[in-house]
């Protein structure tokens, strides 16, 4: 007789497989890696949040984890750019006034697309001195 968890597992489609699911397709949620930032990273541009809320994520893509929830009106230093996405630095206060979704790691940026944010300084050039 089959143990009732083996017995759901084989019930169950893309179960047994286990964490690559059904016919080899990613997982969603998480994807994507982290991408810190560079330890002497400068300040291209001053951003603000201009809606309710924007999300910050873990890495240049919107499969990237969503770290934190940044509110209406924070400033942010932009510090880094990929396409579209920029790098931000993230402010210790920021575990206050935003909605942490995963912040385990204490990381110290993440990544916004640029459409959720509005420039309060011209953008700098990262080869500018």
């Amino acid at each position: 007789m089959l143990s009732s968890a083996v017995a759901i597992a084989l019930m169950v489609p893309g179960l047994a497989r286990g964490a690559e699911g059904a016919q080899g397709q990613a997982q969603r949620g998480g994807q994507g890696q982290a991408v810190p930032a560079a330890a002497d990273a400068k300040v291209l541009a001053r951003v603000r949040v201009p809606t309710a809320h924007a999300n910050i994520h873990s890495g240049p893509n919107s499969g990237n984890e969503v770290l934190v929830l940044a509110p209406k009106g924070t400033v942010m230093s932009m510090i880094g750019r990929r396409g579209e996405w920029i790098q931000v630095q993230l402010a210790p206060e920021l575990r206050k006034t935003g909605i942490l979704m995963r912040w385990y790691k204490n990381e110290t940026s993440g990544w916004m697309h640029d459409s959720t944010v509005e420039f309060l300084t011209p953008e700098a050039k990262p080869d500018a001195k």
